[in-house]
């Protein structure tokens, strides 16, 4: 396998079913002497990081942050 010029390798086939990883699948390179771990991050914050970005951007109703805060407590 070679590493391109702006330094990529494709990871096969089979190892990408083997860890679970899908497209944009965060993965993290461990570094171990002169061997290279490649494995799948898969740390809550990273779920909730991806659900935050799939989110942002989608509200319908325009609400500051005091009035989105006085509806989450039952005010008003």
């Amino acid at each position: 396998m070679r590493v391109t010029s702006k330094g990529q390798v494709t990871i096969p086939r089979s190892v990408r079913q083997r860890l679970g990883i899908f497209p944009q699948s965060e993965v993290e390179f461990v570094v171990e002497g002169n061997t290279v771990i490649l494995r799948t991050v898969t740390s809550e914050a990273s779920r909730g990081k991806k659900l935050i970005e799939t989110m942002r951007g989608r509200a319908t109703v325009r609400m500051t942050t005091d009035e989105i805060m006085a509806l989450t407590r039952g005010e008003g």
